[in-house]
């Protein structure tokens, strides 16, 4: 009886889904449900999202299974209807890159379902959410602190070679003095570094040390680019 709800109108054309039974129809579609569900909680794990975007995200792998069981396994036909989806989505809402990989990643659990391959589709799900947690916890791919000027002015008669080096290495990852000038009609010198912060919030503690190596004389502090432009 509920067969019935899988015969199409149009009698048995081999592009329709007449070959499906009704139960391996529900089975896939509660394996989409579920891993359309993990995908949006992959999505969501430490990173800003709306509720329509995760929810859409949660239906696309039932959505595309749908197109999948309706072109027969007609995977080119498939891929066709659902690129025509996402192009209409990206093209009215601008879609981060994570946005875009988690879509791909919905909609190939959906080809997998639609297909009929449950197995391969929670495989899948399970090894991609773990690289994905692997790689959201790890280093991997993050910006390295901006670089910033250390301005440091000491009085003439101070060796300044090497001199701060020490106070350098335990703050920044990297450092390098890139010029040294005169000020203050020749009694002063300024030497400026190139820095990149081990951690924020520790500047205080590394402009208090300096202070105490160049005689509680200027220090300065600040962007590249601000020092660039600037000069």
């Amino acid at each position: 009886m509920l067969d019935s709800a899988l015969t199409s109108i149009f009698g048995t054309a081999e592009s329709l889904v007449a070959g499906v039974s009704t139960i391996d129809f529900l089975l896939c579609c509660a394996a989409s449900i579920v891993l359309g569900a993990a995908v949006a909680a992959i999505y969501m794990f430490r990173h800003t999202y709306s509720k329509n975007f995760v929810v859409t995200l949660a239906l696309l792998p039932l959505i595309v299974q749908m197109v999948i069981t309706l072109v027969n396994g007609n995977l080119g036909a498939g891929i066709a209807v659902m690129g025509v989806f996402n192009l209409v989505r990206f093209r009215s809402i601008p879609g981060s890159a994570k946005d875009i990989g988690n879509v791909f990643l919905a909609m190939a659990i959906g080809l997998a379902t639609g297909m009929g391959f449950i197995a391969l589709a929670v495989l899948f799900t399970v090894i991609v959410g773990i690289v994905n947690v692997v790689y959201v916890l790890s280093p991997f791919g993050k910006q390295k602190a901006p670089e910033k000027t250390l301005k440091i002015t000491i009085p003439e008669d101070l060796e300044y070679d090497g001199v701060f080096d020490d106070v350098l290495a335990r703050y920044t990852d990297e450092h390098e003095l890139v010029e040294v000038q005169t000020t203050n009609m020749g009694s002063l010198f300024l030497l400026e570094y190139a820095v990149r912060m081990k951690a924020p919030g520790i500047e205080k503690r590394m402009i208090d040390e300096v202070r105490c190596l160049n005689g509680n004389l200027k220090v300065v502090l600040g962007s590249a680019a601000a020092s660039k432009d600037v000069l």
